[in-house]
């Protein structure tokens, strides 16, 4: 008999041939986010077990795994032999009040008492030890997890643990998020990795017009990206000669349409020369003038690459949600300026046409702009934290 943790992932039970990749990057992924851990992994169908972890850390172990995408919901657990006396023993140790169930998961068939049968039994054994106890089979304050392998073990839990959900890291390609440093960015990206993806940042910087607060502040956002994503490169492209020559050249109420355009044609090239298929923002549709759809429209109208906006039909509260659930919701509200606050016009145009936009750009030398913005390129690693 052993103490464990049984997972359950998540949408791979639906893949079809291809679903033995999915269960190898997953398993590949437990083992790196548990990479400081002392454990053992082993992957029986429909489920991974994590063994022979010092139960002190049970906790810490947990709250790691229930990070990796790809898990459903995971249960400490006792394993045993399968055999109905040693299940019925194991479940007399059981000590519980208020109203519970048992839910038997017969995958072995070869296993002699129906499912349905079995809950029966043990639940009476439960309550003939248990006497302030009750049966509730529709809303439990306890329910009592029997799952019965084709392994030849059975684990038996009471507490399920859900996870994030979504696909394995890395099983989607790859993007480049655009991480400015506010609430909802390191939201999007969060998004794009619950559905596989490799997520690369990139972040634009006006010193001296932003401080080295505001870039600490993006690296202490990416850090804690890498709780889900993993180890993320993170890159920094100095945009202050950009905004000062849109400043000087440009009508100002352009300024962010074309601002916008401009970083997205850097945000491009930098995808094609590290390898990522889409660039990744965090923009909502309506929430400021630059997410309009003439706006968005006009910043996608300058790459061929796709543009994923994962939270185009969130409003604030669903971000906030989400930004308080992944912990960076206090980081993206600390105090300090991004390039897009530089320069603000009092009156930007929310309904640009491409043809205005065209006409103000006429007024700057934009390939060389991007080539010497380009040139400022720095990269940084994160690692997962441990």
């Amino acid at each position: 008999m052993e103490q464990v943790l049984l997972l359950r992932y998540s949408e791979i039970h639906l893949k079809g041939a291809n679903r033995g990749y999915f269960e190898r990057t997953l398993m590949h992924n437990i083992k790196y986010w548990l990479k400081d851990e002392q454990f053992m992994l082993q992957h029986i169908p429909g489920r991974y077990v994590v063994s022979g972890y010092p139960i002190e850390r049970e906790n810490e172990i947990i709250d790691k795994l229930t990070k990796v995408f790809g898990l459903h919901t995971l249960t400490p657990a006792v394993c045993l032999e399968t055999s109905p006396e040693a299940i019925i023993a194991e479940c007399e140790k059981i000590r519980l009040d208020g109203k519970f169930r048992v839910t038997v998961n017969r995958a072995s068939k070869i296993f002699p008492i129906h499912a349905i049968d079995f809950a029966g039994q043990l639940g009476g054994v439960i309550l003939k030890n248990n006497p302030d106890a009750e049966v509730d089979l529709t809303n439990p304050q306890t329910n009592v997890l029997v799952d019965i392998r084709e392994n030849g073990y059975t684990y038996i839990g009471t507490r399920v643990i859900l996870c994030h959900g979504g696909m394995p890291v890395s099983t989607a390609g790859k993007g480049l998020l655009l991480l400015s440093g506010g609430i909802d960015s390191p939201v999007a990206g969060y998004s794009m990795a619950k559905r596989g993806m490799t997520v690369s940042a990139l972040h634009f910087h006006s010193f001296p017009y932003t401080s080295e607060l505001a870039k600490q502040k993006v690296i202490d956002l990416a850090t804690k990206l890498t709780n889900f994503l993993g180890d993320v490169d993170l890159y920094f492209i100095s945009f202050t000669k950009v905004q000062e020559a849109i400043h000087r050249n440009c009508n100002n109420n352009y300024m962010i349409t074309i601002m916008r355009r401009i970083m997205m044609r850097l945000a491009e090239r930098l995808s094609k020369d590290i390898g990522a298929g889409a660039i990744i923002t965090g923009e909502s549709l309506g929430q400021v003038a630059s997410q309009t759809l003439e706006s968005i429209t006009s910043s996608s109208a300058v790459v061929d690459i796709p543009v994923f906006r994962p939270l185009i039909s969130f409003d604030k509260v669903d971000i906030i949600d989400v930004a308080r659930k992944i912990d960076t919701f206090d980081l993206s509200s600390l105090p300090y300026e991004d390039c897009c606050t530089v320069f603000l016009p009092k009156n930007p145009i929310i309904k640009p046409k491409l043809e205005n936009v065209a006409r103000e750009e006429a007024k700057l030398d934009i390939d060389a702009l991007v080539d010497e913005a380009y040139s400022t390129l720095t990269k940084m690693t994160i690692k997962l934290q441990k």
